[in-house]
């Protein structure tokens, strides 16, 4: 690796992480997720850590998981029992808890931090095709999913630096689109490969429009804005990270797509990449075929 070229500022992301099964049936996200991994190192090299913001781990304040060391939580039930099998014992970043909280308090932002870890399935799942050596410090901070998303954007403002010049990566792990109740309409799961409901279709792409578009007070209104928004997110909590993790890179720069997918008809895989980096990213990976992505394995 020549580490003359690596560009050391990171862009933030966001990923949907779908169903725990994603971990055994891959379908188009698995691999997209090796790549990814694979063109952040190529072009940034390692982390030194890794700040993830989960759909599934809230709390009623923001609270850093900085224990020394994690391992997979199975937080769900009624899938196939190997999932139980699979591990990600990550260490921990108790250092970097110290550095966060005292960006968020610069900011006005209380953040609290217990001594304890564990990483629910939108952060195993996902790191566990990225890294899968699981040799990254990883830093959970659990969000308030009761607060808006121009609450959140200030929350990840408040962390810019971390990806900017601490060699950080900052990601929020949710669901683009995200309505169990939709996925479950005819009392079972329909195929992965199930037809797109319009409704999806028609929210995904408003949402990749107003992003190139920098249209920034349209998606902080999605949900008086966007077409289907509240059939698409019933509760917001799966797409309030992606707020987190765009405040992280600022405003300036247009997110930018890297990976639009669908499972179940209606249940968004999308990812998106955040900061002055993001553009450079997508067109790496759209570089790298899926196949050719595979083969490396």
């Amino acid at each position: 690796m020549n580490t003359a070229a690596l560009i050391r500022r990171f862009p933030s992301l966001f990923l949907s992480h779908g169903s725990p099964m994603t971990a055994l049936e891959a379908h188009e996200t698995g691999p997209f997720w090796q790549q990814l991994g694979r063109s952040l190192e190529a072009r940034h090299g390692r982390p030194k850590a890794i700040l993830i913001i989960s759909a599934h781990t809230a709390a009623r304040q923001p609270v850093l998981l900085a224990g020394p060391r994690h391992e997979a939580i199975y937080d769900f039930g009624g899938f196939d029992p190997r999932l139980r099998s699979l591990r990600y014992d990550a260490p921990g970043a108790p250092a970097l808890a110290l550095e966060v909280q005292a960006l968020a308090a610069q900011a006005g932002i209380t953040v609290h931090s217990l001594p304890q870890g564990g990483l629910d399935h939108g952060i195993w799942v996902p790191l566990r095709a990225m890294y899968p050596g699981a040799d990254i410090p990883v830093l959970p901070l659990a969000f308030v999913p009761s607060q808006s998303p121009g609450q959140q954007f200030a929350l990840g403002e408040a962390l810019q630096s971390l990806s900017e010049t601490q060699g950080v990566l900052v990601i929020g792990s949710g669901s683009l689109t995200h309505n169990l109740g939709l996925v479950f309409a005819g009392g079972q799961m329909p195929p992965i490969d199930a037809p797109e409901l319009p409704a999806s279709a028609a929210f995904r792409e408003w949402w990749e429009a107003r992003s190139l578009a920098r249209d920034w007070p349209a998606l902080l209104d999605y949900r008086q804005q966007a077409p289907h928004a509240v059939d698409m997110h019933p509760s917001d909590e799966h797409l309030l990270p992606w707020f987190v993790a765009a405040g992280a890179a600022g405003r300036t720069h247009a997110p930018q797509r890297i990976h639009s997918a669908l499972t179940y008809g209606s249940l968004g895989m999308d990812a998106y990449a955040f900061g002055p980096e993001a553009q450079g990213l997508a067109e790496a990976l759209a570089a790298t075929s899926p196949a050719e992505s595979q083969g490396k394995d």
